[in-house]
């Protein structure tokens, strides 16, 4: 996460999560409004941006949105690396999802960034109807390890842009208020001897 002006904050944000829950559906929905019915599978991952203004800053999202296989889970670590948040996504109509999803919590309390904002998305509330993992276990695992928890529904946009405003919002309040790193100055001329390392 970088400041890059005086109230502009450059954050990247990755989405975790099992083939088939919904992380393109819901990227999509908020960079481009848009939801399709039959969303062909990411392979590797895909790269958005957008762009939030806030009243405390303009937050510009590097957004990677990972595959879902288990085939490209070795990639994942190149693309959650360096992240200021992660979004883990199940679908609260597969118990199985939801596992994965805790797994993926794991694997990025061990090795993501430590000050990475989590938060935990059930996704698909659309399908109540067949719904298989409660809302109470998905906000219990949440606050058990330090994650917000939403539930939301890409089809019918309910807790979408909730979500990237919410993950904007925590982004501007931990982000340092000016620029970090070393401040140099310029001496004064010395006057007199100057000394040279090879004579």
């Amino acid at each position: 996460m970088a400041r890059t002006g005086s109230n502009n904050i450059q954050a990247k944000l990755v989405l975790l999560g099992d083939m088939g829950t919904g992380k393109t559906s819901l990227v999509l929905r908020f960079v481009k409004g848009q939801f399709l019915e039959f969303q062909e599978s990411t392979i590797g991952a895909a790269f958005f941006t957008q762009v939030l203004s806030l009243n405390e800053a303009t937050i510009k999202f590097d957004i990677w949105d990972t595959a879902g296989q288990e085939r490209y889970h070795s990639l994942a670590p190149m693309y959650y690396r360096g992240a200021a948040a992660a979004v883990v996504v199940y679908d609260i109509t597969s118990m199985d999802s939801f596992q994965r999803a805790k797994k993926w919590v794991i694997e990025l309390q061990r090795q993501g960034n430590p000050n990475l904002i989590m938060f935990l998305v059930g996704n698909k509330v659309d399908l109540q109807e067949k719904r298989k993992v409660g809302i109470e276990e998905g906000e219990q695992y949440a606050k058990e390890n330090g994650m917000v928890f939403l539930e939301t529904s890409a089809k019918t946009t309910q807790n979408v842009n909730e979500l990237f405003y919410e993950i904007a919002k925590r982004l501007a309040n931990k982000a340092p208020s000016r620029p970090i790193g070393m401040k140099l100055h310029r001496r004064p001329q010395e006057t007199g001897r100057r000394m040279f390392c090879c004579s």
